[in-house]
Protein backbone atom coordinates (compact mmCIF):
# COMPACT_ATOMS: atom_id res chain seq x y z
CA UNK A 1 0.00 0.00 0.00
CA UNK A 2 1.26 3.39 -0.94
CA UNK A 3 0.65 4.26 3.24
CA UNK A 4 3.73 1.93 3.69
CA UNK A 5 6.18 3.47 1.97
CA UNK A 6 5.61 6.81 3.35
CA UNK A 7 8.10 8.36 6.11
CA UNK A 8 6.93 9.38 9.18
CA UNK A 9 8.13 11.54 12.07
CA UNK A 10 6.20 12.72 15.39
CA UNK A 11 6.22 15.87 16.91
CA UNK A 12 5.84 16.41 20.52
CA UNK A 13 5.52 20.01 22.85
CA UNK A 14 6.25 19.13 25.80
CA UNK A 15 6.61 21.04 29.22
CA UNK A 16 7.74 19.37 32.82
CA UNK A 17 7.74 15.76 31.11
CA UNK A 18 6.98 13.13 33.31
CA UNK A 19 6.12 9.06 33.56
CA UNK A 20 2.84 9.68 31.39
CA UNK A 21 5.55 11.56 28.70
CA UNK A 22 7.59 8.75 29.12
CA UNK A 23 5.12 5.82 28.71
CA UNK A 24 4.48 7.75 25.29
CA UNK A 25 7.69 7.65 23.85
CA UNK A 26 8.18 3.73 24.95
CA UNK A 27 4.73 3.31 22.72
CA UNK A 28 6.02 5.16 20.19
CA UNK A 29 9.31 2.64 19.89
CA UNK A 30 7.12 -0.47 19.74
CA UNK A 31 4.63 0.76 16.68
CA UNK A 32 3.80 -1.51 14.18
CA UNK A 33 4.39 0.98 11.90
CA UNK A 34 8.12 2.28 12.33
CA UNK A 35 9.07 6.15 13.57
CA UNK A 36 11.48 7.72 11.79
CA UNK A 37 12.39 10.48 14.25
CA UNK A 38 10.67 11.90 17.54
CA UNK A 39 11.22 15.58 17.72
CA UNK A 40 10.41 16.93 20.80
CA UNK A 41 9.49 20.96 21.29
CA UNK A 42 10.35 20.96 25.36
CA UNK A 43 9.59 24.27 27.18
CA UNK A 44 12.28 25.06 29.88
CA UNK A 45 15.37 23.12 29.40
CA UNK A 46 15.83 22.65 33.32
CA UNK A 47 12.66 20.84 33.32
CA UNK A 48 14.25 18.08 30.74
CA UNK A 49 15.37 15.00 32.74
CA UNK A 50 18.13 13.61 30.22
CA UNK A 51 18.70 10.22 31.88
CA UNK A 52 14.95 9.29 32.13
CA UNK A 53 14.46 9.42 28.02
CA UNK A 54 18.44 8.32 26.92
CA UNK A 55 17.39 5.29 26.10
CA UNK A 56 15.05 6.25 23.65
CA UNK A 57 15.98 5.54 20.14
CA UNK A 58 15.83 8.77 17.42
CA UNK A 59 14.58 10.97 20.20
CA UNK A 60 15.51 14.67 18.96
CA UNK A 61 14.83 17.39 21.34
CA UNK A 62 14.92 21.41 20.85
CA UNK A 63 14.42 23.53 23.92
CA UNK A 64 13.18 26.93 24.60
CA UNK A 65 11.96 29.75 26.51
CA UNK A 66 8.29 29.49 28.12
CA UNK A 67 7.87 32.96 27.24
CA UNK A 68 8.92 31.71 23.70
CA UNK A 69 6.05 28.68 23.33
CA UNK A 70 3.13 29.54 21.21
CA UNK A 71 0.19 26.62 20.25
CA UNK A 72 1.80 27.22 16.14
CA UNK A 73 4.35 28.65 15.98
CA UNK A 74 6.24 25.68 18.42
CA UNK A 75 4.68 22.98 16.02
CA UNK A 76 5.05 25.28 12.99
CA UNK A 77 9.22 24.83 14.40
CA UNK A 78 8.94 21.37 14.74
CA UNK A 79 7.82 20.70 11.29
CA UNK A 80 11.00 22.15 10.08
CA UNK A 81 12.90 19.92 11.74
CA UNK A 82 11.32 16.80 9.85
CA UNK A 83 11.16 15.74 6.35
CA UNK A 84 9.24 13.05 6.32
CA UNK A 85 6.23 12.42 4.04
CA UNK A 86 3.96 12.42 7.16
CA UNK A 87 4.28 14.09 10.75
CA UNK A 88 1.82 13.18 14.08
CA UNK A 89 1.50 16.10 16.31
CA UNK A 90 0.93 14.83 19.63
CA UNK A 91 0.71 16.22 22.98
CA UNK A 92 3.21 14.98 25.81
CA UNK A 93 -0.08 13.27 27.79
CA UNK A 94 -1.32 11.23 25.01
CA UNK A 95 -0.31 7.70 25.19
CA UNK A 96 -0.90 5.41 22.48
CA UNK A 97 -3.55 2.75 23.33
CA UNK A 98 -1.88 -0.19 21.19
CA UNK A 99 1.33 -1.45 19.09
CA UNK A 100 -1.03 0.18 15.68
CA UNK A 101 -1.58 3.71 16.61
CA UNK A 102 0.46 5.04 13.92
CA UNK A 103 -0.60 2.16 11.00
CA UNK A 104 -4.16 3.03 11.76
CA UNK A 105 -3.08 6.94 11.10
CA UNK A 106 -1.51 5.94 7.91
CA UNK A 107 -4.91 4.32 6.54
CA UNK A 108 -6.71 7.62 7.00
CA UNK A 109 -4.53 8.81 3.89
CA UNK A 110 -5.76 6.55 1.37
CA UNK A 111 -9.16 7.71 2.22
CA UNK A 112 -10.72 10.80 0.17
CA UNK A 113 -13.39 13.17 0.43
CA UNK A 114 -16.92 12.52 -1.26
CA UNK A 115 -15.98 14.65 -4.25
CA UNK A 116 -12.78 13.11 -4.52
CA UNK A 117 -10.40 15.83 -1.90
CA UNK A 118 -7.70 14.63 -1.08
CA UNK A 119 -6.88 14.39 2.52
CA UNK A 120 -4.36 16.34 4.58
CA UNK A 121 -5.12 15.42 8.23
CA UNK A 122 -5.87 12.40 9.88
CA UNK A 123 -6.92 12.93 13.50
CA UNK A 124 -7.18 9.96 16.51
CA UNK A 125 -9.87 8.90 18.77
CA UNK A 126 -9.07 10.05 22.56
CA UNK A 127 -10.13 7.23 24.90
CA UNK A 128 -10.60 8.82 28.46
CA UNK A 129 -8.00 7.68 31.22
CA UNK A 130 -8.62 5.29 33.76
CA UNK A 131 -9.13 7.99 36.39
CA UNK A 132 -11.82 10.16 34.21
CA UNK A 133 -14.59 11.24 36.29
CA UNK A 134 -17.79 9.99 34.39
CA UNK A 135 -19.44 12.61 32.56
CA UNK A 136 -16.02 13.09 31.03
CA UNK A 137 -15.83 9.91 29.87
CA UNK A 138 -19.30 10.30 28.16
CA UNK A 139 -17.78 13.30 26.59
CA UNK A 140 -15.27 11.71 25.22
CA UNK A 141 -17.31 9.36 23.57
CA UNK A 142 -19.51 12.35 22.20
CA UNK A 143 -16.79 13.81 20.85
CA UNK A 144 -14.79 10.56 19.60
CA UNK A 145 -17.52 8.42 18.51
CA UNK A 146 -16.56 4.72 16.89
CA UNK A 147 -17.63 5.60 13.39
CA UNK A 148 -15.37 6.98 11.14
CA UNK A 149 -15.58 10.10 9.27
CA UNK A 150 -14.41 12.01 6.10
CA UNK A 151 -15.45 15.68 6.71
CA UNK A 152 -15.22 18.39 3.56
CA UNK A 153 -17.16 20.84 2.75
CA UNK A 154 -20.21 20.08 1.69
CA UNK A 155 -20.53 18.78 5.40
CA UNK A 156 -20.80 22.36 6.76
CA UNK A 157 -23.83 22.89 6.51
CA UNK A 158 -25.05 19.48 8.43
CA UNK A 159 -22.17 19.48 11.09
CA UNK A 160 -21.54 23.24 11.18
CA UNK A 161 -18.14 23.27 13.46
CA UNK A 162 -17.86 19.77 14.15
CA UNK A 163 -17.12 19.77 10.17
CA UNK A 164 -13.54 21.35 11.43
CA UNK A 165 -12.48 19.87 14.12
CA UNK A 166 -9.56 18.00 14.90
CA UNK A 167 -7.03 17.70 17.82
CA UNK A 168 -3.46 18.20 17.80
CA UNK A 169 -3.20 15.57 21.11
CA UNK A 170 -2.87 12.94 18.24
CA UNK A 171 -3.04 13.88 14.74
CA UNK A 172 -1.31 13.31 11.32
CA UNK A 173 -0.29 15.29 8.43
CA UNK A 174 0.27 15.57 5.08
CA UNK A 175 3.85 17.46 5.23
CA UNK A 176 3.53 17.86 1.58
CA UNK A 177 0.72 19.96 1.84
CA UNK A 178 1.08 21.43 5.08
CA UNK A 179 3.70 23.65 4.12
CA UNK A 180 1.52 24.30 0.69
CA UNK A 181 -0.85 25.75 2.81
CA UNK A 182 1.40 27.78 5.12
CA UNK A 183 1.30 25.34 8.19
CA UNK A 184 -0.67 26.38 11.41
CA UNK A 185 -1.21 30.03 12.26
CA UNK A 186 2.17 31.33 13.49
CA UNK A 187 0.78 32.95 16.53
CA UNK A 188 -2.54 31.87 18.51
CA UNK A 189 -3.49 31.59 22.11
CA UNK A 190 -4.95 27.79 20.89
CA UNK A 191 -7.26 25.76 18.79
CA UNK A 192 -4.27 26.03 16.06
CA UNK A 193 -5.88 21.81 15.18
CA UNK A 194 -9.30 23.34 14.05
CA UNK A 195 -8.20 27.04 12.47
CA UNK A 196 -5.71 24.41 10.32
CA UNK A 197 -8.26 22.26 9.28
CA UNK A 198 -11.12 25.14 8.81
CA UNK A 199 -8.85 26.72 6.55
CA UNK A 200 -8.07 23.28 4.66
CA UNK A 201 -11.37 22.33 4.21
CA UNK A 202 -12.86 26.08 3.26
CA UNK A 203 -10.06 27.22 1.35
CA UNK A 204 -8.43 24.29 -0.18
CA UNK A 205 -11.03 22.03 -0.64
CA UNK A 206 -9.33 19.49 1.31
CA UNK A 207 -10.59 16.53 3.76
CA UNK A 208 -10.07 15.81 7.12
CA UNK A 209 -10.46 12.20 8.33
CA UNK A 210 -11.47 11.04 11.69
CA UNK A 211 -9.95 7.44 12.26
CA UNK A 212 -11.64 6.00 15.46
CA UNK A 213 -9.35 2.18 15.20
CA UNK A 214 -6.31 5.18 15.94
CA UNK A 215 -6.74 5.38 19.86
CA UNK A 216 -4.85 7.25 22.51
CA UNK A 217 -6.01 7.76 26.07
CA UNK A 218 -6.06 11.47 27.04
CA UNK A 219 -8.65 13.37 29.42
CA UNK A 220 -8.78 16.01 31.42
CA UNK A 221 -10.63 16.19 35.13
CA UNK A 222 -10.99 20.01 34.87
CA UNK A 223 -13.54 21.88 37.76
CA UNK A 224 -15.11 24.64 36.81
CA UNK A 225 -12.48 27.58 36.90
CA UNK A 226 -10.77 25.86 34.59
CA UNK A 227 -13.04 24.72 32.23
CA UNK A 228 -14.44 28.84 32.27
CA UNK A 229 -10.64 29.47 31.20
CA UNK A 230 -10.23 26.74 29.05
CA UNK A 231 -13.63 28.27 27.07
CA UNK A 232 -12.53 31.55 27.15
CA UNK A 233 -8.98 30.84 25.50
CA UNK A 234 -11.08 29.09 22.92
CA UNK A 235 -13.38 31.41 21.88
CA UNK A 236 -10.41 34.00 21.70
CA UNK A 237 -9.18 32.17 18.70
CA UNK A 238 -12.78 31.71 17.17
CA UNK A 239 -13.21 35.54 18.04
CA UNK A 240 -9.87 36.00 15.94
CA UNK A 241 -10.17 34.05 12.69
CA UNK A 242 -14.02 35.17 11.61
CA UNK A 243 -12.39 33.69 8.30
CA UNK A 244 -12.85 30.42 9.68
CA UNK A 245 -15.61 30.61 12.11
CA UNK A 246 -17.88 33.63 11.42
CA UNK A 247 -21.50 32.49 10.69
CA UNK A 248 -20.67 28.82 12.02
CA UNK A 249 -22.22 28.53 15.41
CA UNK A 250 -20.78 26.32 18.27
CA UNK A 251 -23.21 27.15 21.05
CA UNK A 252 -25.62 24.19 19.42
CA UNK A 253 -23.05 21.55 19.78
CA UNK A 254 -22.61 22.41 23.60
CA UNK A 255 -25.88 22.14 24.15
CA UNK A 256 -26.54 18.92 21.87
CA UNK A 257 -23.72 17.82 24.71
CA UNK A 258 -25.05 18.84 27.70
CA UNK A 259 -28.49 17.19 26.77
CA UNK A 260 -26.48 14.25 25.84
CA UNK A 261 -24.80 13.92 28.95
CA UNK A 262 -27.25 14.32 31.54
CA UNK A 263 -30.27 11.89 29.56
CA UNK A 264 -26.87 9.10 30.04
CA UNK A 265 -26.26 10.07 33.63
CA UNK A 266 -29.69 9.96 34.42
CA UNK A 267 -30.09 6.29 32.10
CA UNK A 268 -26.78 5.25 34.53
CA UNK A 269 -29.11 5.53 37.46
CA UNK A 270 -26.48 9.11 38.45
CA UNK A 271 -29.42 11.58 38.50
CA UNK A 272 -27.49 13.53 41.71
CA UNK A 273 -24.54 14.43 39.09
CA UNK A 274 -26.74 16.09 36.74
CA UNK A 275 -26.77 19.51 39.04
CA UNK A 276 -23.15 19.27 38.67
CA UNK A 277 -22.84 18.54 35.14
CA UNK A 278 -25.30 22.15 34.73
CA UNK A 279 -23.54 24.08 36.46
CA UNK A 280 -20.05 23.10 35.11
CA UNK A 281 -22.01 23.42 31.35
CA UNK A 282 -22.74 27.13 32.83
CA UNK A 283 -18.77 28.05 33.59
CA UNK A 284 -18.07 26.90 29.73
CA UNK A 285 -20.37 29.22 28.47
CA UNK A 286 -19.74 31.60 30.45
CA UNK A 287 -15.97 31.40 29.77
CA UNK A 288 -17.20 31.08 26.35
CA UNK A 289 -19.07 34.23 26.01
CA UNK A 290 -16.38 36.61 27.06
CA UNK A 291 -13.68 34.97 25.70
CA UNK A 292 -16.11 36.16 21.99
CA UNK A 293 -16.03 39.50 24.04
CA UNK A 294 -12.58 39.75 24.95
CA UNK A 295 -11.94 43.04 23.14
CA UNK A 296 -14.13 44.47 25.24
CA UNK A 297 -12.49 43.38 28.20
CA UNK A 298 -10.07 45.27 30.45
CA UNK A 299 -6.34 43.50 30.77
CA UNK A 300 -7.00 42.60 33.81
CA UNK A 301 -10.10 40.73 33.40
CA UNK A 302 -8.37 39.00 29.89
CA UNK A 303 -5.28 37.94 32.74
CA UNK A 304 -7.56 36.54 35.19
CA UNK A 305 -9.88 34.45 32.67
CA UNK A 306 -7.17 33.39 30.61
CA UNK A 307 -5.52 29.52 30.71
CA UNK A 308 -2.59 31.02 28.95
CA UNK A 309 -1.25 34.26 30.81
CA UNK A 310 2.00 34.11 28.65
CA UNK A 311 0.29 34.68 25.10
CA UNK A 312 -1.01 37.82 27.06
CA UNK A 313 2.12 39.69 28.19
CA UNK A 314 2.77 39.29 23.95
CA UNK A 315 -0.34 40.83 22.69
CA UNK A 316 -1.90 44.30 22.03
CA UNK A 317 -4.84 44.40 24.31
Amino acid sequence: MESERRTVDVIIPSYRPGDKFLRLLNMLSVQSYPVRKIIVMNTEKSFWKEEEFSGILNLEVHHLKKEEFDHGATRNKGASYSSADVMVFMTDDAVPADRFLLENLMEGFEKEGADGEPVCAVYARQLPNPNCDLAEQYTRRFNYPDKELIKTKRDIPAMGIKTFFASNVCCAYDRKMFFQSGGFINRTIFNEDMIYAGRAIKERGWAVVYKPEAQVYHSHNYGCIAQFKRNFDLAVSQADHPEVFQGIRSESEGIRLVKSTAAWLAGQGKLWMIPGLIVKSGFKYMGYLAGKRYRRLPKKAVMAFTMNREYWKKADI
